[in-house]
């Protein structure tokens, strides 16, 4: 009866756990109910309390703004900690500030010990919350101070406010309770500040300051009022004083505080002057202690103690990065020029704090952008991060950072070099009258100033003696090593930098002369010794001569021929010849010794430098000689060893070519150009030989129309075209093919003619210098069409006759063969040492403004050039919108600078990179690389060396029955050897092959070789050499006496056709008439 099936039981189970689930849910309703009633019951209730308790805060402080009485410190006390128990910073805001006003306010109170909130102090009771409370009021201040902004006129306010209760109450020297008889409570004051100054301490009160701080200075124009900048600052040095300088408070001080960007140089400007705040007494006092605390308590004493400990230095870069290390330094640089005392005694310790600084910084600059690194306007690309927010004061940073270079600071770091007095001559030969005995030539001045040398003064040479171990070299290397590391840091002002280093005239020549005084021989071979030694000790000295060549090449960049080679500045120009010797030596030793080659990091750094230094003394002396002939050689370097070494591929030979090839004799330099361009034509089959013989390209050109036929059908050829064989047939006026085979000399004609023409002034592609009259892309020759294609053609013709080895007459101003070489895109290149090369009357006018005593302004120029422009007055703009910009005497030297190269290179820079784009087309780069601007005109136009009659007498080849024993021929080189003059004997060599000046190898290399021919009739009647000509020639039978016939010569040839003259007069006179009147370029 009671049985049930399996189903009914399931089915009642599940309700029955339904049912009981349901009353869980149910009483959890309830009891959810019961707890959000009473949550929202003591919300409602918490929120009336607070109501209410702010009701009475507003009471308390409105009857307080009434001011109708003076409310007593209890009252104060009971007021701020109702508001502190629910304070909430966004909702109270302005009750704290009124608060804050209250309780300064009865801080003011004259003999009412009541009123002042400090009185609770002394309570018994009170004494440990009113403690608790007041650090909980300063520390509510800091929490504002770190949000509010100073450029907002409210905010400022508000900071100076919380500025002066944590002035207030953090010092106890303006509480009035301590007046008179409460004298003796003084100590427990303090110790009641010290600790209030801790607690603010342990929860972060630097990083409030720094940010109020940074805020407030780092832009362009500070938002910090000098009141605010003094009070801040002094909160900030308070609990440093108070510990005495300790290591733990130095820190934060110095990580916080002294790196907020250019610091000192605001608080440098602020003046004791009243300031209408709350509390306005103290702040006017701190002003007036502002600069006298921090020399009173030696403060940058202490800094330099703590941070020439290198773990400490280390430490406080790591927690600043780069950006910041950098504030920091320039405000300890700026407290040094400040404390010049200070700076003497501590030279060391602040020597090596400041190199580790730059050290920490440099391990971040990097050499490229990349994604990694970020722009820095001091340090260029830097792999840190970069506080953008520093930007605005960058400007204030880097004056600060000049201090370093500044001449207070190098004097006093460079006090014992400088203190030495360079040995002079004490009796200076009375200056001689300028005869014409006088007028010696330059190489025997060169030899005389250099034999002087040695009593002029004692640096000339290395003297050594003086131990590099010693204190005073370390001293120097140490400072060395310091600007050294600036210098290869603060990549982004390096000028700036050694610009301060050179400013004072005797450093460079005194540190020099120190050098010179190092190790047991001095000089070469101790620098030598250190490369191959990995101490530190060696670096230092490394790092010296580094800084010395880099200083020293500054200099001499920027100072102009007069201060060079007249006045002198620094440097005697015998001085530079014994500098330059040693670097020549230097380098070539790095090169042949092998360190070079695998040369890294520091190692490659010196050698750059000192590489760098060598060559603008030697570019200097290519354009204006001071040092001795055969100065620049190497002895000890034989050309056949290095000629060898380079068919073998041997590196250092490659390495000697690439950085110093003037340690070559010219002559064998030139040889192994020849050689470039012969294995070169042997490489692209260019050369004939028993088995295939060179592509031949032929060409006709009307002599009417040589110029554009000429640059119609050369132009389309390609590069290997046109290195090979060209030959030119020549059509005349009639349309008539003229007679003859070219082999090489018709092209050699067409060569000559074609770039006679194109050089023409006449024509005005080309323009002549003032002076010298040498040649230069003309600025107007943009009027041609195509005028750049021209250009480039031209340049394709000036190359294939060097690559041709044909010397042409063609004088090119010094300037544009520098920018042919390249030597324009040289860090180290300066346009006004170039420009006397173009215009020395400019030249003179542009340095006299340098040299300009009075207010350059009142000339009124401006940053422009005005030219005359085929009748129209055209007026360039140096910068852009010059025309407006004055000259002053803080831009000279940039309007200099710009001018210059206005001149030389803007103006024609389309035409040059045209020419040069067609020269190399034949000619590499790295062939006429190893030529200085000198030594390529020679390349070019052949030597300027006297004729060698002996060499050109051995390379003659005579024809029509002449020989070396014909009476003819003997007379000739007799004629030419006694008769003729040197420059009789230039013409006569120009009337012959269309050039004044031999080859530069020598005749053996003119092509064609140089030939006389015995001639018996006029030119238009010549058939050639028969055998009865070339009899009657060889035994002086003549058909008829040529006397009245003159000597011609066919210069495609290297050609003279030289009558059988019966008398020698008669032949020294036709000769003579015949190169004067220029009678030969005849076509034979």
């Amino acid at each position: 009866m009671f049985t049930v099936s399996q189903t009914s039981r399931a089915w009642f189970i599940d309700r029955t756990r339904q049912a009981r689930e349901e009353r869980l849910v149910q009483k959890e309703r309830e009891r959810a109910a019961v707890d959000i009633q009473a949550h929202v019951r003591s919300f409602l209730c918490r929120h009336r309390l607070h109501r209410d308790i702010r009701r009475e805060i507003d009471e308390f402080l409105k009857d307080d703004d009434s001011g109708s009485s003076k409310r007593s410190a209890l009252c104060i006390f009971k007021t701020a900690r109702k508001l502190l128990f629910l304070f909430k910073i966004k909702e109270d805001n302005e009750r704290f500030e009124k608060l804050c006003r209250c309780i300064l306010s009865s801080m003011d109170a004259e003999n009412e010990p009541k009123v002042w909130y400090v009185s609770l102090a002394l309570s018994k009771d009170l004494t440990l919350l009113w403690i608790k409370q007041i650090k909980s009021i300063l520390w509510y201040c800091c929490e504002f101070l770190e949000q509010l902004k100073p450029e907002i006129l409210q905010d400022s306010k508000l900071i100076t406010l919380y500025l002066t209760m944590l002035v207030t109450f953090t010092d106890a020297s303006t509480w009035k309770i301590l007046r008179g008889k409460g004298e003796s409570l003084r100590p427990a004051m303090n110790h009641i500040c010290a600790n209030i100054m801790g607690h603010l301490n342990q929860h972060g009160f630097y990083s409030v300051l720094r940010v109020l701080l940074t805020r407030g200075l780092a832009r362009s124009r500070p938002c910090l009022s000098k009141g605010t900048l003094t009070a801040a600052f002094s909160l900030a040095l308070r609990p440093v004083i108070a510990a005495q300088f300790s290591d733990n408070l130095i820190r934060p001080f110095l990580i916080h505080i002294l790196s907020v960007p250019a610091l000192v140089t605001h608080l440098s400007t602020v003046t004791p002057e009243p300031v209408a705040t709350v509390g306005n007494a103290y702040v006017s006092s701190a002003k007036k202690q502002r600069l006298t605390v921090l020399e009173s308590h030696d403060t940058l004493r202490k800094f330099i103690l703590f941070l020439r400990d290198a773990d400490r230095c280390h430490d406080i870069c790591e927690n600043l990065e780069g950006c910041h290390t950098l504030c920091l330094m320039g405000n300890i640089l700026q407290l040094g020029s400040l404390s010049p005392q200070v700076l003497e005694e501590e030279t060391d310790g602040f020597v090596s704090l400041l190199t580790r600084m730059l050290c920490y910084c440099q391990k971040y600059v990097s050499q490229k952008k990349s994604n990694l690194t970020h722009w820095h306007p001091v340090l260029g690309w830097f792999s840190q991060s970069v506080d953008y927010g520093l930007n605005e004061s960058m400007y204030l940073i880097t004056k600060q950072l000049q201090f370093l270079w500044g001449v207070s600071l190098i004097r006093t770091f460079f006090s014992d070099i400088l203190s030495k007095k360079l040995l002079e001559h004490q009796e200076p030969a009375p200056a001689q009258p300028a005869s014409p005995q006088n007028v010696l030539p330059v190489k025997s001045l060169l030899r005389r100033a250099f034999q002087k040398s040695a009593s002029v003064r004692n640096i000339l040479r290395p003297v050594g003696g003086k131990r590099v171990d010693s204190a005073e070299v370390q001293k120097v290397c140490s400072i060395c090593v310091l600007y050294q590391t600036s210098l290869t840091t603060l990549t982004q002002i390096r000028l700036q930098i050694l610009t301060g280093l050179t400013y004072l005239d005797d450093l460079l020549p005194k540190l020099w002369a120190f050098i010179c005084e190092l190790g047991p021989h001095g000089g070469l071979k101790l620098f030598l010794e250190c490369l191959n030694n990995d101490t530190e000790e060696s670096k230092q000295l490394l790092a010296m001569l580094m800084l010395f060549c880099d200083c020293s090449r500054h200099l001499i960049t920027i100072l102009d021929d007069i201060e060079v080679y007249e006045e002198q500045i620094s440097f005697k120009l015998e001085e530079l010849v014994t500098i330059s010797s040693f670097l020549n030596s230097f380098v070539f030793k790095m090169i042949w010794d092998g360190i070079v080659e695998n040369a890294k990091g520091e190692t490659l750094e010196l050698f750059q430098s000192v590489h760098g230094w060598l060559m603008v003394l030697y570019e200097r002396d290519c354009r204006r000689r001071f040092a001795p002939e055969d100065h620049w050689l190497r002895k000890d370097l034989k050309p056949s060893v290095l000629f060898q070494e380079l068919d073998k591929d041997r590196k250092r030979a490659q390495l000697i070519l690439q950085y110093i090839p003037h340690v070559i004799p010219h002559k064998n330099r030139v040889l192994l150009f020849r050689n470039m361009v012969t294995k070169e034509k042997e490489k692209l089959g260019l050369v004939e030989t028993s088995s295939a013989s060179p592509h031949v390209t032929h060409i006709t050109i009307r002599r009417s129309r040589m110029l554009e036929d000429g640059y119609e059908q050369l132009r389309q050829l390609s590069q290997h075209a046109m290195k090979g064989v060209i030959r030119v047939k020549f059509v005349n006026d009639l349309g008539v093919d003229e007679a003859g085979i070219d082999q090489d000399g018709v092209f050699k004609e067409f060569l000559e003619e074609m770039i006679k023409r194109v050089f023409d002034p006449a024509l005005n592609l080309f323009k002549t210098t003032s002076g010298d009259e040498r040649l230069y892309p003309s600025p107007t020759s943009y009027i041609h069409e195509n005028y750049l294609q021209l250009f480039e053609f031209v340049g394709k013709m000036l190359g294939k006759a060097v690559y041709e080895g044909i010397v042409v007459d063609v004088p090119f101003a010094s300037f544009f063969l520098s920018q042919l070489l390249g030597h324009h895109h040289s860090i180290f290149y300066s346009s006004v040492d170039e420009l006397p090369s173009l215009d020395s009357e400019f030249y003179k006018n542009l340095t006299s403004i340098k040299r300009y005593d009075g207010d350059i302004a009142d000339l009124g120029l401006t940053l422009s050039y005005d030219e005359d422009v085929m009748g129209q007055l055209v007026c360039h703009e140096l910068i852009p919108g010059g025309k407006t910009i004055p000259v002053t005497n803080e831009n000279k030297i940039s309007y200099i600078h710009l001018m210059a190269h206005f001149r030389m290179h803007t103006q024609i820079k389309n035409q040059t990179a045209a020419l040069i784009s067609g020269f190399r087309s034949i000619i590499k780069p790295e062939w006429i690389r190893m030529f200085s601007t000198p030594e390529l005109q020679r390349l070019i136009s052949g030597d300027n060396a006297e004729i060698d009659l002996d060499d050109l007498k051995k390379h003659t080849i005579y024809y029509g029955g002449f020989h070396g024993s014909h009476r003819v021929i003997i007379w000739l080189w007799d004629i030419l050897a006694s008769d003729f003059t040197p420059e009789e004997r230039a013409m006569f060599l120009k009337f012959v092959t269309s050039c004044s000046r031999p080859p530069l190898l020598g005749f053996a290399y003119l092509k064609p070789p140089f030939s006389i021919r015995c001639v018996e009739v006029s030119d238009d009647q010549d058939t050639g050499d028969t055998l009865g000509s070339v009899l009657r020639g060889f035994f002086t039978i003549r058909k008829r006496e040529p006397g009245g016939r003159l000597p011609t010569s066919s210069t495609c040839f290297n050609l003279l056709k030289l009558p059988n003259y019966s008398k020698k007069s008669v032949l020294r006179e036709k000769l003579r008439y015949a190169i004067s009147m220029n009678t030969g370029f005849e076509l034979s």
